[in-house]
């Protein structure tokens, strides 16, 4: 079967947790509005296609079955596809991990978008400005040593104990923030996180994955963003 990933063409954004997933798992899909443009996920939006409704892309369509929001889609894909432990419990920890990732992408959004979504980022500079400073110097440090003590329990290793999909999104963490607050990522510290990001990039199907043209490079149109102004 090949999957259809429906998300924004141009830019990585919240599409990138899904596509590391399938490329790590060398899954057949197809990114659709890559191929068809933007307009092809209106119908969906619109509830005019059958299946489920998504509130906005991604959303991945599996045979029949029409999936949203990123951690949602993960938590279908992992088992599938070996990128999650077999027990409930751990397949609950990692859905709970990758929430909080979520949690963690809004906060970075809203950084360089603080007032609305549908405002230019330099018609609400001065309240990104305060926004990202208390990014920097108080909501950072909480996720990523948040992350730190997810591996510390896992084994040192993976948060899980072994590879999963919570690993690949959090290299993607790891990568967007990089870009995004370079100096402020530099003042700390953080050698799991590290650690476990330069494995995933190492892994064959993800190194494959970087190197090629699927791979959108960070822009000023995704998630993660970078203003000099806002990395202080």
């Amino acid at each position: 079967m090949t999957y259809q990933l429906y998300y924004w063409t141009g830019l990585q954004g919240r599409g990138e947790f899904v596509r590391l997933c399938l490329e790590d798992a060398r899954a057949s899909y197809v990114d659709v509005a890559r191929s068809e443009g933007d307009d092809v996920m209106m119908p969906f939006l619109r509830g005019e296609e059958d299946g489920a409704l998504p509130f906005a892309p991604p959303f991945l369509k599996s045979g029949k079955l029409v999936i949203a929001q990123v951690a949602n889609i993960l938590h279908y894909l992992g088992p599938r596809h070996g990128l999650v432990p077999d027990g409930e419990p751990e397949r609950l920890y990692a859905h709970q991990l990758q929430l909080t990732i979520a949690d963690l992408v809004a906060e970075a959004h809203d950084t360089h978008h603080p007032v609305a979504s549908g405002l230019y980022y330099e018609d609400q500079r001065d309240e990104a400005k305060r926004r990202a400073k208390d990014f920097r110097e108080s909501r950072i440090p909480k996720f990523l040593g948040y992350f730190e003590k997810a591996i510390e329990r896992g084994g040192g290793i993976h948060p899980l104990g072994q590879h999963s999909y919570v690993d690949l999104s959090l290299f993607q963490v790891m990568e967007g923030l990089r870009y995004a607050f370079p100096k402020a990522m530099a003042m700390h510290a953080w050698p799991r996180l590290d650690g476990l990001a330069k494995r995933v990039a190492e892994r064959p199907n993800i190194a494959a994955y970087l190197a090629s043209e699927r791979r959108v490079a960070f822009n000023q149109m995704g998630i993660f963003r970078h203003y000099a102004e806002l990395d202080g």
